[in-house]
């Protein structure tokens, strides 16, 4: 297999789903494009899932493997630590599990958003979950009727459930390419020549 051209392939992909999942985060602080009070956005945001996770996490193991794949089909065990094509192999696969381990908070977090729902106001004046109660049987997520709980940020429940599924579509791609580059960088590692730079 080659383990360069993979690892190059997996790099690019994850550029631009990093690029899209801080950007998804930041949209969840500005329901409709409303500037709200921070005691109004719903709890689960300030994890930075999209921002940490999904995106910086992901982004260091991207630039790492473009480096890594940058030339040539053979691995390189014992290769430089940052130079271009000379990438260290094993560097990558370590960057590559720090990439999985932020795909995977994206997930948690992303998931626990779209179970709990938005916060909201519902009618009084007050902020806060009327969904976080609710059985799997009865979630708001299956009933739609139930949306119309939420009077403001207008269509807070809709821009939540989106943008959270959004997240949680990127984190789950994430992970899948972070851990088809574990198992291909240990191959190259384990399998590899170690090209010694000649004098």
């Amino acid at each position: 297999m080659c383990t360069r051209k993979c690892s190059k392939c997996i790099g690019v992909t994850l550029f631009p789903l990093a690029a899209c999942a801080i950007v998804t985060n930041i949209l969840l602080y500005f329901p409709n494009g409303q500037v709200l009070q921070l005691s109004e956005i719903t709890d689960l945001v300030w994890f930075f899932h999209g921002i940490l996770g999904a995106g910086i996490l992901v982004i260091l193991p991207a630039l790492m493997l473009l480096g890594a794949g940058g030339a040539g089909c053979c691995a390189n065990r014992c290769g430089r630590l940052w130079a271009g094509a000379e990438s260290s192999m094993l560097l990558s696969v370590v960057l590559s599990v720090l990439g999985f381990a932020g795909g995977a908070y994206c997930v948690v977090i992303s998931s626990l958003g779209l179970i709990g729902g938005p916060l909201c106001n519902t009618g009084d004046g007050e902020y806060l979950y009327p969904f976080r109660n609710d059985t799997l049987e009865d979630n708001y997520l299956f009933n739609q009727t139930m949306w119309s709980i939420c009077k403001e940020p207008e269509n807070i429940v809709l821009w939540n459930i989106i943008l959270f599924s959004i997240l949680l579509a990127i984190g789950v791609i994430e992970t899948i390419l972070c851990f088809i580059q574990v198992i291909s960088g240990l191959s190259g590692f384990i399998c590899g020549t170690c090209m010694r730079k000649r004098k």
